[in-house]
């Protein structure tokens, strides 16, 4: 706009070198000369067309719309999708993924006045959450690929502007995760190659996502890789490496765990039933560091001594990667009868790593008895049990928060109890609502 150039030239000359220019505005009669001082009448014209400016200006010719593709599945009911809108209201957001992951699997669709929110919801997610675009764009939809493909802060649910080859080798850190991800779930065998091709040459952040990834499908024929990954530079590659092992079932690092935690465990009868002994480790030796137990971080010395060494995070760490079929199976005990033995001043300690080590198994079979003797006896306090209850209840089972499932808690239980009920009974409804809406359907 040229009359906003030539006032802005006035006013760096000066109304004293120079005349201030007329503003000429479409659609409004010509602006009066100005009478008074130069610089007020600068000023004036500057606000006017300043006005003008924002104002906005003629529309030009539109073009429609692309269309949005049809979608045939039915969208969950009103029950679900006022559920939807609790989680994405905060009200347990980290259950969002699992909801979007059961709709995904029934063939249901997300409702479209939903989709904006779940689309600013995902955008905040990731890239920490690198599966919620997928999730979003299965449970959404065409009608939510349609909508990221009219935002730009919307563009991770998009179509994906590299495909195939081209995102692993000119993808950003998501793209890459996202293909192998892919890649995983419809051909293993390509997945894993292109893990060991690039293992060598990838960094510490890239070598944990492909562990990370590696998670969701894990097998026997990973051990090898992830056994080469206990001695890796970076710790937490041996962090996750140590984690994936412990989880796989069979392998040679839970063998020996197992060894480990029965050195330390036995089990006693007498007048009063089946009773743990423990003897905790003494100390950290080389073999339980290079299986991914790290020693205590050093402490300032006392009296010109170092503190001990934590035998009770040590008796955790083992306990956490120990397969559980070996207390059942060298106990000659249930699940329940394990967890519900005495064990004295340990009762916590075992607690929390029993609970760790159902989650990383994903063995529900334990995970009921944990959460009953949670519920019924056990009295957490610390960080490290609240955490471990709180797992319990987001992983465990959604049919234990059906009435009457769990015994009810004590009427002095911690806030830490009655939340993990309180989850375990949201999950169960969000579940049955849309297990209703699929029966409705296929009726």
């Amino acid at each position: 706009m040229k009359t906003w150039h030539d006032l802005v030239t006035a006013s760096l000359i000066g109304t004293e070198r120079s005349v201030v220019p007329a503003v000429g505005i479409p659609g409004l009669p010509p602006a009066a000369d100005g009478t008074g001082d130069p610089a007020a009448v600068l000023l004036d014209r500057a606000a006017l067309l300043t006005a003008a400016r924002r104002a906005g200006q003629r529309p030009g010719r539109a073009e429609p719309l692309p269309p949005c593709e049809p979608d045939p599945r039915p969208a969950v009911g009103p029950a679900a999708a006022r559920r939807l809108a609790r989680l994405l209201s905060r009200e347990h957001p980290d259950l969002l993924t699992e909801w979007l992951t059961a709709v995904a699997a029934r063939d249901l669709r997300i409702p479209p006045q939903l989709l904006p929110a779940l689309l600013d919801r995902a955008r905040r997610g990731w890239p920490a959450d690198p599966g919620l675009p997928r999730l979003v764009t299965e449970a959404g939809g065409s009608r939510a690929t349609w909508l990221a493909g009219l935002n730009p802060d919307w563009a991770f649910a998009a179509a994906p502007g590299l495909a195939g080859d081209d995102a692993w080798r000119l993808g950003d850190a998501s793209q890459r995760r996202g293909y192998l991800a892919s890649l995983l779930a419809t051909d293993p065998d390509a997945a894993r190659h292109l893990v060991r091709d690039g293992w060598d040459l990838a960094g510490p952040r890239d070598r944990v996502m492909f562990l990370s990834v590696l998670a969701d499908g894990l097998g026997p024929v990973d051990e090898p890789l992830l056994e080469a990954a206990l001695g890796d530079r970076a710790e937490d590659v041996r962090r996750w490496a140590a984690y994936l092992l412990a989880a796989l079932p069979g392998s040679a690092l839970g063998q020996r765990m197992a060894e480990r935690a029965l050195r330390y465990t036995r089990i006693e009868n007498d007048a009063g039933g089946p009773r743990l002994a423990i003897t905790p480790p003494a100390g950290c030796d080389a073999s339980m560091r290079h299986d991914g137990i790290a020693p205590s971080p050093p402490r300032r010395a006392v009296a010109g001594r170092g503190q001990p060494l934590d035998r009770t995070r040590l008796l955790l760490e083992v306990v956490a990667r120990t397969p559980l079929r070996t207390w059942t199976e060298r106990f000659g005990l249930t699940a329940e009868q394990v967890v519900s033995a005495r064990s004295g001043e340990w009762t916590s300690t075992l607690f929390t790593g029993w609970s760790q080590a159902a989650v990383a198994q994903r063995d529900r079979n334990w995970m009921a008895p944990l959460l009953r003797r949670a519920i019924t006896g056990l009295r957490l306090r610390t960080p490290a049990e609240l955490e471990a209850l709180r797992l319990l209840a987001r992983r465990a089972d959604p049919s234990l928060g059906a009435p009457g499932a769990l015994p009810r808690p004590e009427l002095d239980a911690p806030p830490g109890v009655r939340g993990a009920i309180a989850v375990l009974r949201f999950r169960y409804d969000m579940l049955k609502e849309l297990d209703d809406d699929d029966d409705h359907v296929r009726a």
